[in-house]
């Protein structure tokens, strides 16, 4: 590990054999939790669920992240590189449509470890903020077979408003347009390979998602967009009053008619009963599942 880490974009400088970075990670790999879920977009939880593994810490840390305890608070345990090569076994094992990667930008090295180690033999999803490196993703490209990367803010002051960090889009777009570079395989129903990107529509935020709508749409790309609607209050929100309560029917639809309209067909789309806490992970200790 770093002792002088630049891993990320923040790059904090953390010497994370003795300390932890803004991330929230130190030297060992943090997993919050991990099983079989359910509610990730059809192609990707299919009939047996995504064989998903949840990562302590985030480099970009919203505000309203519906994982606070483990981006925020570092909820969770440290393994080792041989135990995480291990869960991916054994989600294998259970029958895990792929194992996914949740938030994992900030073990890139020690996850290539693990990949070494074993090399899963079904598909590997990317699941991430898209706050990351561009040769970061390089790095890990070669292990990856589907990105599932969140595009959350077109405006530098919303994502300045809402993470601190108002390079977001700069940083973000050059990441998912790596990403969305990835052809799509998708068969009887199942994505073996490609790219979704997904991106949650906010209170007050439908302009910001037309932007990035448009913005997608000049990638020329044969990726997905998935648009959600499921915003849920969450985290550490008492100084944004805007984000205390769920979006309208009329805010996802401004979105919704504009991403029909533009012609793009690779496309999902979400009901706003989705926006229900019962969608969110557990991650305490009283049980062993997610849901």
């Amino acid at each position: 590990m770093s002792t002088n880490c630049k891993l990320c974009p923040a790059e904090c400088g953390a010497d994370r054999t003795s300390t932890r970075g803004v991330c929230g990670a130190g030297e060992k790999i943090g997993i919050a939790k991990y099983g079989l879920h359910p509610y990730e977009e059809p192609c990707i939880s299919c009939k047996n669920g995504s064989g998903t593994v949840f990562f302590s810490g985030c480099a970009l840390r919203c505000a309203f992240c519906q994982n606070y305890g483990i981006s925020h608070e570092n909820t969770g345990k440290e393994i080792t590189e041989k135990q995480l090569a291990a869960i991916f076994a054994e989600l294998e094992e259970r029958g895990a449509e792929n194992i996914n990667l949740v938030t994992a930008a900030h073990y890139v090295p020690a996850l290539i470890r693990a990949f070494k180690l074993y090399r899963p033999k079904i598909p590997v999803v990317w699941n991430t903020h898209s706050y990351e490196k561009a040769e970061a993703l390089r790095a890990i490209d070669p292990y990856i077979d589907v990105y599932l990367p969140d595009l959350k803010y077109f405006s530098p002051k919303i994502s300045a408003r809402y993470t601190g960090r108002a390079d977001y889009f700069r940083v973000a777009s050059e990441a998912v347009a790596f990403m969305a570079q990835r052809k799509c395989d998708v068969r009887g129903g199942k994505m073996y390979a490609g790219c979704i990107v997904r991106h949650l529509v906010l209170p007050l935020c439908a302009n910001d998602s037309i932007e990035l709508v448009k913005w997608f749409l000049s990638l020329g790309s044969d990726a997905y967009f998935s648009l959600m609607g499921q915003y849920t209050p969450c985290g550490n929100i008492d100084r944004f009053p805007e984000l205390q309560r769920r979006i309208t029917p009329r805010e996802y639809k401004k979105v919704e008619d504009f991403l029909l309209a533009s012609g793009c067909e690779n496309i999902f789309l979400q009901a706003l009963g989705a926006a229900d806490e019962a969608f969110i992970p557990d991650f305490s200790d009283k049980t062993d599942a997610l849901f």
